[in-house]
């Protein structure tokens, strides 16, 4: 069968690893409607969402192997039975478990799925005071990348440039960079493993 062959049994393999993340929703049984290949798509698709709330269409139709056609296909019926939702984040369009995050927790997912926004909070969670310049260099991107993305998260009230730039809502961030430390990149699972120091009481 060749290479061929073996490039259909990942993508089952694939399918099912996440389908059994989804095994729980109730529009996995539409899998059972499909036959061949691709039976536990919808099923990979919702356990895929509740691992990564926050993924864009691309990155979930790469991960799991699926034809674009397919992909928009489940996504829409997934949205139709309310086991998805998604909103539009500048030219992306992001996916997440229905009525499972805020608005508020919507839009942080979304700036946490890329790579230098997230980069710039982790270090800001890690280093409060640390200054424009500082991101830039240890993000390696120029300062105007900086300023550009501390502007789109301003704008989304999730940073304060008033006196530095401060995250304006430090525990949320914090709360779900932990939670799904393992579908971001190495910054956030080194950062989870330091959580507890991160955790500021503050009784005033």
């Amino acid at each position: 069968m060749g290479r061929d062959g073996d490039v259909d049994e990942d993508k089952r393999d694939t399918l099912r690893r996440f389908a059994a993340l989804g095994a729980a929703s109730p529009f996995a049984r539409f899998g059972e409607d499909n036959g061949g290949s691709d039976s536990d798509a919808p099923g990979a698709i919702a356990g895929y969402v509740s691992a990564h709330p926050g993924t864009h269409f691309s990155k979930l139709r790469d991960d799991l192997k699926l034809g674009t056609g397919e992909t928009q296909h489940h996504l829409h019926r997934l949205e139709n039975e309310n086991v998805v939702t998604s909103r539009k984040d500048g030219d992306y369009r992001r996916y997440f478990p229905a009525e499972q995050f805020s608005e508020t927790e919507q839009v942080v997912l979304g700036f946490l799925r890329r790579e230098t926004a997230r980069g710039m909070l982790v270090t800001l969670l890690r280093t409060p005071e640390v200054t424009a310049a500082e991101l830039a260099d240890e993000l390696g991107v120029s300062r105007p990348t900086v300023s550009n993305y501390a502007g789109d998260l301003e704008a989304a009230g999730l940073l304060s440039r008033a006196d530095g730039y401060a995250i304006t809502n430090p525990e949320t961030v914090l709360t779900l960079l932990v939670r799904y430390a393992d579908s971001f990149g190495d910054d956030a699972a080194a950062l989870a493993s330091e959580a507890d120091s991160l955790v500021r009481y503050d009784p005033e």
